[in-house]
């Protein structure tokens, strides 16, 4: 059971072409959100889409593959993490990020 302890599955279409940013350790990150699509009738019968956005960030090979090959509408199956961090602005403010790291990727599409 611990192969299911904070483990996240999407399927979804990035909504912009990725942040590449290149470490000084050489490694890659990459940083992108993807949207995911749920669709339901609502009590009057009518049709609904519900978009959920989600940020994910990938490491090294991972975030090379995204570099080349993926771009904003693409759709792709994230296999990861959810982490939480936070970080102080400019202004003094503390703010929250909640994120997931990615460990697979699989394209998806043409």
């Amino acid at each position: 059971m611990n192969a299911l302890r904070n483990r996240v599955q999407l399927i979804g279409n990035l909504g912009n072409d990725p942040e590449i940013v290149n470490m000084e350790s050489g490694s890659k990150l990459a940083k992108f959100s993807i949207a995911t699509n749920e669709t339901y009738k609502n009590t009057k019968g009518e049709k609904v889409t519900d978009t959920q956005w989600h940020n994910v960030v990938a490491w090294g090979k991972t975030a090379e593959i995204i570099e080349k090959y993926l771009v904003k509408g693409n759709e792709v199956a994230i296999d990861g993490k959810l982490t939480s961090r936070s970080y102080e602005t400019k202004e003094g403010e503390k703010r929250y990020v909640t994120e997931i790291k990615c460990n697979e990727l699989l394209m998806l599409g043409k």
